[in-house]
């Protein structure tokens, strides 16, 4: 997501730290969207970055009035809470909350991974005559 400083200086591209969201050009991808427009469009979010990707996007902690954006978007199923290893992320709770109510994502039967969706079918963008990339 792109976040504009209060202080006017340029957009910042940051990504949500603790969750992984379903890709655009996956089910689910465009709703996920959507969710965290409405959750943080026009308002003013507390933002923590805490490290920065291999793609120069800052991960994140968001808040907007009070509430964790991962934890929102997680508990309402529109993302899963980011594995590593063993461990079941940091929104597992949210995660099992939004499983056991049929959130989102979660009232398809098997809903696939982003990783998994990713390393099943590569990137949703491609590269257009100019070089730009668009959704396939």
């Amino acid at each position: 997501m792109w976040v504009q400083p209060v202080s006017g200086a340029a957009p910042k591209k940051l990504r949500l730290q603790g969750l992984d969201a379903p890709e655009l050009c996956q089910t689910g991808g465009p709703a996920s969207r959507e969710a965290l427009r409405a959750l943080v469009a026009q308002r003013v979010l507390k933002v923590r970055v805490k490290y920065t990707d291999d793609y120069g996007r800052g991960l994140a902690h968001i808040e907007a009035d009070g509430q964790d954006i991962a934890a929102v978007m997680v508990r309402s199923g529109h993302a899963w809470s980011y594995r590593w290893r063993r461990s079941l992320g940091p929104y597992a709770a949210q995660e099992a909350q939004a499983r056991k109510a049929k959130a989102g994502l979660f009232a398809q039967p098997a809903p696939e991974p982003p990783g998994d969706f990713r390393r099943r079918t590569g990137s949703c963008y491609v590269p257009d005559e100019q070089g730009r990339f668009k959704l396939k």
